[in-house]
């Protein structure tokens, strides 16, 4: 029952002084808004890259060749036969493997119209493996494209709209400069990706297209890189190590010669990142809460000498020193909690509006929530000691002396 009349009088102070309230738990609600929205934006960040990801194939990797090492010549870097060789050393492993050729910018026009053209070199099939790509006019690069070496190209839809004013554009062709001559590539099919949150950066009028590997790299030719789809029944690490072990067995170079990337690492690393930005932006956040706790002190000891009076009365009626205490530590805290909740509302909102202007789900960890309304409580219980401590010690004589 006198816990009840201590929020009621919490209460009564605090509608006394709506302003001055309002004030102290202004560091308060910017402390927990700052930390939850920073975190929700974080979390939402790594749970939008996660899905990106999962739209790519698993088991997909790069093995490439070491960059620390000093001496690399051009012998060095992986051929055709490199790529039929790790084929055959592993035919229930690697679904897809292929050299790795990206970068080819050509200026393409259609009429009036022009973009940049990025024409990647795969092999047969390729949106069988990369989940992301797909066709929705036409056809893909087929093994006779790869094997002949055709002058086809799968161009992105964007690019079909933006050079043609439609979508379906198969069979008509465009110009482009593969290996420095001059080609008109047929397209036979249209692709879309699905819009991500990197989509936006894309640089304006430049579109990824896919043509035969053998069309941009000859027979000959050596790349730093061979893309591969492994199995996706098998662990990545393994299958990559073994891969890494046999070409530095064929090609007669020492271990580490050869390294390797996988999908799984490049989303651990961004994971990793993510947190640990997210850790420290939201630690710096926390520190207004420490400014707010010090509000909340200030104010609550200007209460008590305002209320000294009161306080005298209080005790000469027969209130004792830890219902004095346990007042003014319940108002300290309920100003704290009010703007906890306050803070909340906020931090929730701001993280839902920023993301939503990326297009991205927001993402609300409840531990967060639950941790920063108990975390401000605890501010206000921390804070609100020492002039608790004050009011309670009060000599009841003195204090009905003050004026």
């Amino acid at each position: 029952m006198l816990f009840l009349e201590n929020i009621k009088l919490a209460l009564s102070a605090i509608r006394a002084n709506k302003m001055r309230s309002f004030l102290t738990m202004l560091g308060i609600i910017i402390g927990i808004s700052s930390v939850i929205s920073i975190t929700s934006i974080g979390s939402s960040a790594q749970a939008a890259i996660n899905k990106e990801f999962e739209t790519f194939s698993s088991g997909y990797m790069a093995l490439m060749v070491n960059w620390r090492n000093p001496d690399i010549e051009y012998e060095d870097l992986f051929s055709n036969e490199d790529v039929e060789a790790l084929k055959n050393r592993f035919p229930g492993d690697i679904r897809y493997a292929a050299l790795y050729s990206y970068g080819n910018n050509t200026l393409s026009k259609a009429g009036r119209f022009e973009a940049t053209l990025s024409l990647i070199g795969v092999g047969a099939d390729y949106n069988r493996f990369d989940r992301s790509i797909q066709i929705i006019h036409g056809r893909m690069i087929n093994q006779s494209d790869v094997d002949a070496g055709r002058e086809n190209i799968v161009i992105d839809v964007e690019a079909a709209r933006h050079l043609f004013n439609r979508e379906n554009v198969v069979g008509n062709t465009l110009p482009a400069t593969i290996r420095g001559t001059e080609r008109d590539l047929t397209i036979v099919g249209v692709y879309e990706k699905p819009t991500t949150i990197f989509s936006g950066m894309m640089m304006s009028n430049s579109y990824d297209s896919y043509v035969p590997i053998s069309l941009v790299m000859g027979r000959d030719d050596r790349s730093h890189y061979i893309e591969i789809f492994a199995s996706e029944d098998k662990s990545v690490i393994e299958q990559a190590e073994a891969f890494i072990n046999y070409i530095t067995r064929v090609k007669g170079k020492e271990e580490g010669f050869y390294t390797y990337e996988s999908l799984d690492q490049q989303l651990a690393q961004i994971n990793v990142i993510l947190g640990t930005l997210s850790i420290a932006l939201g630690a710096i956040a926390a520190i207004s809460l420490l400014v707010g706790g010090i509000g909340i002190m200030n104010i609550m000891l200007v209460s008590v000498t305002e209320r000294t009076r009161e306080i005298g009365v209080r005790k000469s009626l027969g209130a004792r020193t830890k219902d004095i205490l346990t007042q003014f530590l319940i108002e300290a805290m309920i100003l704290s909690c009010i703007g906890g909740i306050i803070g909340t509302i906020t931090g929730i909102t701001l993280a839902g509006l920023g993301m939503s202007a990326f297009g991205v789900q927001v993402v609300i960890q409840p531990i967060v929530v639950i941790f920063t309304v108990i975390f401000s409580a605890g501010v206000g219980l921390l804070f609100g000691i020492l002039p608790a401590k004050k009011a309670a010690k009060l000599d009841p004589i003195e204090a009905l002396r003050y004026e």
